[in-house]
């Protein structure tokens, strides 16, 4: 009995052991249930976070696919905002997407926004869906815009010299080359590699340089500079003048599109602008008001020359260009045009102030003679209210754009100055002798600052190496001017180009 004992004990703990294994085993079953059903739960959630990046990632070449269409469609038909549906059509644009076998996979949605006026900048929000996930939607915004002509602070299509007490804001670019005396704060660059600087005796040098003395010396040495002509090479740096630099040679300016587009803004300023033919008189003075208005006045005298005070350097045209007290009549008061363009068959004086205005003020005589041609002067401020791009002026002339001898002792001219055949400046007036007052006291002036850009044909120049003229030359550069013109402003081409580029969604 006893041994029986002991043989039933042994099975009954046998059996425990038994049943003990059995939970142990369903325990880690349980585990790797919950293992096995968490890894396929993982894989498929990966699997359709693959499949959904996929389907984004798709979205989003389906959206790209319909900035470049429109892209392409502008290169073809850069006034087209519509898609080809014509401009009492609002949109959106929709187009299927294909693949490269042709089959459908996606379309994209189009919204364009066409330029204000004045602009050349369009806007395209373009949204990109895919076929096998239409829930999935990607959106991407570009603004688009084509080059104007306003883009350097100086563009000119002559030899240069910008003197000492000049500080430019702000790229110049001649055709020509550049002597550089002052401060610049961006490039300046000159089409030729190398030129004879007709300031002075010598050899040649280079297409831009200076005859500011190089630190620690102080100065200008208005000889020629051996540093400053090639053979030297490497080119000196010269941070002193040049604060980013300089490039020669580079491409030269297109300046033969400004003769059409002259008698272009003739053209449409007679359909919907203002157009005023030959004063009969001096020309005309316009004085342009904050209103959107402006005053347009008849000139019947100029201030007579003073004694002794002649031209000396045989320049075409030379006068005082100063309007007499009391020596014009107003004609009437008008709204600013729709198109914003005004054109003058005469030469006239501007001044006065705008807000939130876009305007292109043109002179010209044709058909088109050197010996008649109009010009410009601006003797008084002519100002921007705003500074922000909503405030944008053009003064364009044939013949020269000036400052006259009754020119402001601070004057600031705000907007794109453009000479299509002469030169943007100031006559030479000369300076007193014991004898004679000459030009006094108006031969020196202090300060003249130039906002938006400067283009001319032939030298630039509102000062003298005798110190006559104005002492002290801020050019500084709109770079709203850029994309946002002023009304039939020239452009550089045709093609647009990207400014911005923005993922919405």
């Amino acid at each position: 009995m006893k041994g029986k004992n002991n043989f039933q004990f042994s099975i009954f703990n046998f059996r425990i052991k038994e049943g003990q294994l059995s939970l142990q085993m369903i325990f880690f079953a349980a585990i790797v249930v919950v293992l096995v059903t968490g890894f396929s739960f993982s894989a498929l959630s990966f699997l359709k976070l693959s499949v959904r990046s996929f389907n984004k990632a798709s979205a989003f070449a389906v959206a790209e696919g319909g900035i470049e269409y429109y892209r392409w469609h502008l290169a073809h038909a850069a006034t087209d905002y519509w898609d080809g549906q014509g401009a009492s059509s609002t949109g959106p644009y929709i187009h299927d997407y294909y693949d490269k076998n042709g089959n459908v996979i996606g379309s994209f949605s189009l919204e364009i926004t066409p330029p204000m006026f004045g602009s050349t900048i369009v806007t395209i929000e373009s949204t990109g869906k895919f076929l096998a996930d239409d829930s999935i939607e990607k959106v991407i915004k570009v603004r688009l815009g084509i080059l104007s002509l306003a883009k350097f602070a100086v563009a000119a299509n002559d030899n240069m010299r910008f003197g000492e007490g000049t500080e430019v804001f702000g790229e110049i670019m001649s055709n020509g080359g550049i002597h550089f005396d002052g401060l610049a704060h961006n490039f300046i660059k000159s089409a030729q590699s190398s030129y004879n600087d007709p300031d002075h005796g010598g050899n040649l040098e280079f297409g831009v340089h200076t005859h500011v003395n190089p630190p620690p010396g102080t100065g200008i040495d208005p000889t020629f500079r051996v540093n400053e002509a090639p053979p030297t090479s490497p080119v000196p740096s010269r941070p002193d003048v040049f604060e980013v630099g300089r490039e020669f040679p580079v491409p030269a300016l297109d300046f033969a599109g400004l003769t059409q587009n002259l008698a272009q803004i003739k053209a449409d300023a007679q359909a919907q602008g203002y157009y005023f033919g030959d004063s009969g008189e001096f020309g005309y003075h316009v004085v342009l008001k904050t209103d959107d208005t402006f005053d347009l006045y008849q000139v019947e005298d100029l201030v007579p020359r003073p004694n002794g005070c002649v031209s000396v350097l045989g320049e075409h045209d030379w006068d005082t260009w100063s309007i007499e007290p009391g020596g014009e009549t107003l004609l009437d008061n008008y709204d600013f045009p729709v198109n914003g363009l005004v054109f003058f068959e005469d030469d006239i004086w501007v001044d006065g102030k705008i807000d939130e205005a876009r305007l292109t003020i043109a002179v010209a005589r044709f058909p088109e003679n050197s010996s008649t041609y109009a010009h410009i002067t601006v003797n008084n401020d002519l100002l921007y209210t705003n500074y922000d791009g909503s405030d944008s002026l053009a003064l364009m002339a044939q013949g020269n754009l000036n400052a006259g001898l009754v020119s402001e002792d601070d004057l600031r001219i705000d907007g794109a100055l453009v000479s299509q055949s002469e030169r943007i400046g100031r006559y030479y007036y000369r300076p007193p002798t014991q004898n004679q007052d000459r030009c006094a006291p108006y031969h020196i002036r202090d300060t003249i600052t130039l906002y938006g850009t400067v283009i001319t044909n032939k030298r630039y120049g509102f000062a003298y190496t005798d110190g006559t003229g104005y002492q002290n030359r801020n050019l500084i550069y709109d770079s709203n001017l850029l994309y946002s013109p002023p009304p039939s402003f020239p452009l550089t081409s045709d093609n647009y180009q990207i400014i911005s580029w923005e993922e919405v969604r």
